[in-house]
């Protein structure tokens, strides 16, 4: 099988982190800003950062139109933080001129876990992650308020005060969660997703 090629959104947030990444699970992390880079990827990493900047840039740098299209014609993504945001059908405290690229059936709401837990760790079991609870980080995160029938809850929060909030999600080949995994060094959950990938692939 050639080399996977998983594109990572460079327009905003934790790129260099996200590229780093996927070379440690033995694929090509490839940045992705122009129009004709989205039709060179296998696949879409779309990180962490701020939602309404990602979307403003999505749509300056043109890309916004041409990375909903692979979305909708069955490209892989990923989406962490702000990506999850990015992935999500409707989102809640969203700036009226917000632009998503749509794909997962979630309804997410922005910064949903307050000033007082504004950025937080937390151990997160991840269904398909084996080993130890994933560690993961929240910073300024979103979380899952509601999603359809057609997506599968992998995690929730299972300590503090967001205990039962669910912040890991996929549907068909995208996935997407309220964490950063690319600030931990632990690669279970890009594993995951290089996984589905090739599963798509071969």
């Amino acid at each position: 099988m050639p080399d996977l090629v998983i594109g990572v959104l460079a327009l905003q947030g934790d790129v260099r982190e996200h590229l780093a990444a996927l070379a440690e699970c033995d694929v090509i992390g490839r940045p992705v800003r122009r129009p004709e880079e989205v039709a060179e990827i296998d696949a879409l990493v779309i990180p962490g950062g701020e939602s309404t900047t990602m979307s403003k840039l999505a749509l300056a740098f043109e890309v916004y139109e041409p990375v909903r299209k692979r979305l909708a014609e069955g490209m892989p993504a990923y989406g962490s933080c702000a990506g999850m945001i990015m992935l999500a059908d409707e989102v809640l405290d969203g700036r009226p001129d917000q632009k998503t690229f749509g794909g997962i059936g979630m309804t997410v709401r922005r910064n949903a876990f307050g000033r007082q837990v504004d950025s937080f760790e937390a151990p997160v079991d991840i269904a398909g992650v084996e080993g130890e609870p994933v560690h993961a980080i929240f910073i300024r995160a979103p979380w899952v308020e509601s999603v359809t029938a057609d997506v599968e809850v992998l995690g929730r929060v299972t300590a503090g005060p967001a205990t039962g909030r669910m912040v890991a999600v996929r549907q068909g080949n995208l996935l997407a969660t309220s964490f950063h995994p690319e600030l931990t060094g632990d690669l279970r959950v890009h594993q995951l997703f290089v996984d589905m990938v090739r599963d798509q692939a071969s």
